[in-house]
């Protein structure tokens, strides 16, 4: 603890250790905000607190106060430089894993032998004993330390009841088998229905025990391999930059490690390279592809003088960038604090069992208690009062908890994924029904997300076959993304095309070449009019027009004469305004969010009755917008494909990533739509909501048929058939009700 200093800007970031539900972290946020000067949030499923603080409060004591609470903390590890190799994290899922298999083993036999009457050889009561006190004792450990902690603090959750449950049964088998009759030869439990008063020395209840501390096992692991994805966007987001760099000293090329890149060093980017990190063009022309950072659909001319990203992508020629922000100063390390300010700050929604645990299991404990003092209390024998007490204990813990949540979450993730839906765990339910306004992106989502040649405007006079073709075959010389969408437009409508001769490309206007004996000029109107070539009336119109619409323009000369206009456009999918008009009919209101210009924005929403957007802004804005939103009192969903909006991704209460995006986006979201098909969102919405309706009724009758057991418990007519028979049928119908969401269709049609 000595180690830690302060940092000067009085925050830190604590890695939290011992969290088993989302009361742990309520409580741990409760404790450090009584802190003199402290401000702090806690996330349980990144497992980190981000704490503020002024005056005289250290590090060492949030740390000290969050151990007080019966948890661990500790700084993170300092990042490593953006070229390097991440190191290699252990798997938190591994020990959680090896636990679960080891009592799903040592547990089947358990429950097998209890449950059918013709297992149960001479002296099989003493094999359950030795299987199941692996699984109650080591198994179940998590949730008995929990129990313990929250005990201290004076609260109760679902680890509390599972504990409690567990030791009870556990205990009451050993007692009966020592000290009672059920460790006798040739012991059984028939298969009967009998309800009569017993003083429960004949009766052991080890499959109780075994069974529902393998259930809980299962669903834990598999919310913990969910959990583990949080942090996945930022190292997802760290990957995307440049590994090497070519950087020039004494007028040479040498490669670097780009985190020994400093501010001022000029590296060299060629074409097809990630720039990389931010800096100013000291020379060369080329465009870059920053679709993936801005959203922006069209590449970016750039010239000397010129800004550049980080992560970016060079499409054209060779140019030399001067560095002038490095590390975490970079709009890429920036995106990603983003992100993490994001996941860090989000609400996450308690588990239901542990809402329901937290009243259920204290009114159980009272309720045994009051059973022991009133069977005491009216002469009734010891042995019967402590059967009816512990009885009570017994019947209060539910196999059928263990299998609510993860059985339903099993069939509606599997059923998802076969409509191409992948829901990230149980916390992402809740938000789909609060849901009422759903944030989009443009590119990407509601759009292809590339450009094609979307019309050809030609001169009178002129063939448009052959503008193609020549336009066509000069184009297919040039690596620029807006020039192979017109030469794979050509070739899709002419065939082949001609080879070309004397091909030169025009830094940000154009290119040119001789193809068939023409000079042919392919580019911005400037470079025709440069050589005499004037766009008549009618095509300098269409061009104007097209540029207002947000399209892309591109003129066509040959022979010293302006012959046609080519219009490039990022195109709707054909399924997007389907799509807007199913969100609307779950009673959410699209806006369109994209960093493309308003023009161009304007004209999709216009194509897929979307009827305000948000266009021209940055990645943290785009944060802004959906933070300003969630002040106005909405609960937003974002629906995203790019690394510019996996911050907002985080921040909005439900995320939902294309699939045919990048891997940030679709690590920093909640709900991936595997297929790019924007109506998957309202199935996914439909579908979550659904799961939750499912999980939510598992868990009544998993508490319902225990509960209505609970009186005959307390009257000591409790025999273990009934128990077993309740709790059988409870996680049969808990199962089949599951199962039901295997029926869910998608309303794509």
């Amino acid at each position: 603890m000595n180690s830690i200093t302060r940092p000067a800007d009085g925050r830190i970031e604590l890695d939290i250790g011992g969290m088993t539900c989302a009361s742990c972290a309520n409580r741990i946020e409760r404790k450090l905000n009584k802190l003199d000067g402290v401000t702090a949030t806690v996330n349980y499923a990144t497992e980190k607190a981000r704490v503020d603080y002024v005056g005289e409060v250290s590090p060492a004591d949030v740390v000290a106060t969050v151990e007080e609470a019966g948890y661990s903390a500790s700084l993170p590890a300092p990042p490593t430089g953006a070229g390097s190799e991440p190191a290699e994290e252990p798997d938190p899922t591994a020990a959680l894993r090896q636990r679960l298999l080891i009592s799903l083993v040592l547990s089947i036999p358990v429950i097998a032998m209890a449950m059918a009457p013709a297992l149960q050889f001479p002296n099989w009561q003493w094999l359950s004993l030795t299987l199941a006190a692996p699984v109650v004792v080591w198994g179940a450990w998590p949730f008995h330390k929990a129990a313990f902690t929250n005990l201290r603090h004076g609260a109760a959750t679902m680890d509390t009841l599972v504990s409690v449950g567990t030791l009870a049964a556990f205990g009451w088998s050993i007692y009966a088998l020592f000290w009672g009759t059920a460790g006798i030869t040739g012991m059984t439990h028939p298969f009967e229905f009998t309800i009569a008063r017993t003083d429960g020395s004949g009766n052991i209840y080890l499959e109780a025990a075994a069974g529902v501390t393998t259930f809980i096992l299962a669903g834990r692991y598999f919310e913990a391999r969910s959990k583990r994805s949080a942090g996945a966007a930022l190292r997802a987001l760290l990957e995307l930059g440049a590994k090497e760099v070519s950087v020039l000293r004494d007028g040479a090329e040498q490669r670097i490690p780009v985190e020994e890149l400093a501010v001022g060093d000029e590296f060299v980017v060629r074409p097809g390279e990630k720039v990389a990190t931010d800096g100013i063009v000291v020379d060369g022309s080329s465009a870059v592809d920053a679709s993936m950072v801005t959203g922006e659909s069209v590449p970016v001319e750039i010239g000397p003088d010129d800004q550049v990203i980080g992560a970016t992508v060079n499409v054209g020629g060779r140019i030399v960038v001067r560095a002038n922000r490095v590390g975490s100063d970079t709009q890429l390390a920036q995106m990603a604090k983003l992100v993490e300010d994001a996941q860090t700050g989000k609400a996450q929604a308690q588990r239901l069992a542990d809402r329901i645990s937290g009243v259920f299991v204290p009114i159980v404990i009272a309720l045994s208690v009051g059973t022991l003092g009133f069977w005491l209390g009216t002469g009734g024998s010891v042995a019967a009062a402590f059967t009816a007490a512990v009885a009570v204990l017994i019947i209060a813990c539910p196999c059928a908890l263990g299998l609510a949540t993860p059985t339903a979450l099993m069939v509606g993730t599997g059923r998802g994924a076969q409509l191409g839906i992948l829901i990230k765990g149980p916390e992402v339910l809740e938000s789909t029904r609060r849901v009422d306004t759903v944030v989009l992106d443009k590119t990407g989502t509601i759009t292809a997300g590339k450009m094609i040649l979307v019309e050809v405007i030609v001169a009178d006079g002129e063939d448009t076959g052959e503008v193609l073709r020549l336009a066509g075959a000069l184009e297919d010389s040039s690596e620029h993304p807006i020039a192979q969408a017109i030469a794979k437009g050509a070739r899709d409508k002419v065939g082949d095309l001609p080879t070309v001769e004397q091909f030169a490309n025009l830094a940000g206007l154009g290119v040119q070449g001789t193809v068939d004996d023409h000079a042919v000029l392919v580019g911005r109107t400037r470079l025709l009019a440069d050589s005499s070539q004037h766009l008549p009336t009618e095509l300098d119109d269409a061009m104007k027009a097209a540029e207002a619409e947000g399209r892309t323009a591109v003129a066509v000369g040959w022979d010293g004469q302006a012959r046609a206009v080519l219009m490039v456009a990022d195109t709707v999918k054909s399924t997007s305004a389907e799509a807007i008009t199913q969100l609307r009919d779950l009673g959410l209101t699209p806006i369109m969010l994209t960093g493309d210009n308003t023009a161009a924005a304007t004209t999709i929403a216009g194509q897929v009755g979307i009827d305000e957007v948000i266009a021209e802004v940055l990645p943290s804005e785009k944060v802004d917008v959906v933070k300003r939103l969630q002040d106005q009192g909405k609960v937003v969903a974002m629906v995203g494909d790019g690394i510019n909006d996996a911050a907002a991704l985080a921040q909005a209460d439900l995320g939902l990533a294309m699939g045919t995006g990048t891997d940030v986006a679709i690590e920093a979201s909640d709900l991936t739509l595997v297929r790019g098909d924007l109506r998957a969102a309202a199935d996914a919405i439909r579908l979550s909501r659904r799961t939750l309706d499912t999980i939510k009724g598992n868990l009544f009758w998993a508490f319902a048929y225990n509960v209505a057991a609970l009186p005959l418990a307390a009257m000591g007519l409790l025999n273990p058939m009934i128990a077993g028979a309740a709790m059988a049928f409870s996680s049969v119908f808990v199962v089949s009700n599951s199962l039901r969401l295997r029926r869910f269709r998608s309303s794509a049609r």
